[in-house]
């Protein structure tokens, strides 16, 4: 079973569409077709169930595809140890991360590991903070700056870098909420709320409400990310739940204000986050101890 048979099968395995992979590996997909019967030929067993273009893996198909990966990630190392005279790493790690995260916390985490690889390309995605793990786990990148949820799957490594407290966000101007937020006794039923579509501060904010009696939120709008709700909250919509250095770092900073009240919300442990088995790559492992050394 030669390693270029199990690196197509892999990534046919990843994105199960036959025209990717071929022209991932520029072969024809009649030629990609042929490799893949031969390796089912070889196991003596269908490992896809595919038309012309795309595929679904049969239980077989998964096992392969689980020892395809450890194969060509023992041979990646294997090459990186008998290549020791090489003196830098090359390649490209891919990032994921919020938009707030790539101004406050990217750029020193990527200081010393610029500084000892320089050969190496860094591919930076950025998007909502809670899409942050699902990116990892489906391999769409290499690392992301995440919060750690309340229960972290064992198939992930996470490295923790700092608390970032969260705060219950309202407008500052003379609004509708506003003045519900001022009346003797705050009415928390009817005052609108701006949450997150999903992930930990949605979870804790709904927690909070839930702890204190209050309902069911009167949710104004969901929104895909943090920086949208502490927009949405500096228009006069409602009220919101943001990270502070979100708040700290946005342009509508001077439009919100952090409600006094004693929420108890647990901030967030922020830290980077990447699969178990992925943890010993090249490029992770030297940028998981670049910040290592860096926190020391």
């Amino acid at each position: 079973m030669d390693t270029k048979s199990l690196a197509m099968f892999h990534h046919l395995a990843k994105q199960l569409h036959f025209g990717k992979t071929a022209e991932q590996f520029y072969v024809s997909p009649s030629t990609l077709s042929r490799t893949i019967t031969r390796l089912e030929e070889e196991l003596g067993c269908q490992l896809l169930i595919r038309d012309n273009r795309t595929a679904k893996l049969t239980p077989a198909g998964e096992q392969l595809k689980h020892y395809a990966e450890q194969q060509l990630e023992q041979l990646s190392l294997l090459k990186l140890s008998l290549n020791q005279q090489q003196a830098q790493l090359t390649g490209q790690l891919h990032i994921y991360c919020s938009v707030t995260a790539a101004y406050s916390h990217l750029p020193r985490l990527i200081d010393s590991f610029r500084q000892q690889h320089p050969l190496v390309e860094l591919m930076l995605t950025t998007g909502d903070a809670a899409g942050a793990l699902p990116q990892v786990q489906q391999q769409h990148v290499d690392i992301a700056i995440a919060a750690m949820p309340e229960n972290l799957s064992s198939s992930y490594h996470f490295h923790n870098i700092e608390q970032v407290p969260l705060n219950i966000i309202a407008p500052t101007m003379a609004c509708h909420v506003q003045q519900q937020l001022q009346a003797k006794m705050i009415n928390w039923f009817e005052i609108p709320v701006i949450l997150p579509e999903h992930g930990s501060a949605r979870t804790r904010f709904e927690k909070w409400l839930r702890s204190m009696q209050f309902g069911k939120p009167n949710i104004y709008a969901t929104v895909s990310g943090h920086e949208a709700i502490v927009s949405m909250v500096a228009l006069g919509c409602g009220i919101g739940i943001a990270p502070q250095v979100v708040v700290d770092l946005s342009p509508v900073k001077d439009r919100v204000y952090a409600l006094d009240i004693e929420h108890g919300i647990k901030p967030f442990d922020l830290g980077v986050c990447c699969l178990n088995i992925r943890k010993e790559q090249p490029l992770v492992k030297a940028f998981l101890q670049s910040i290592s050394h860096s926190a020391a």
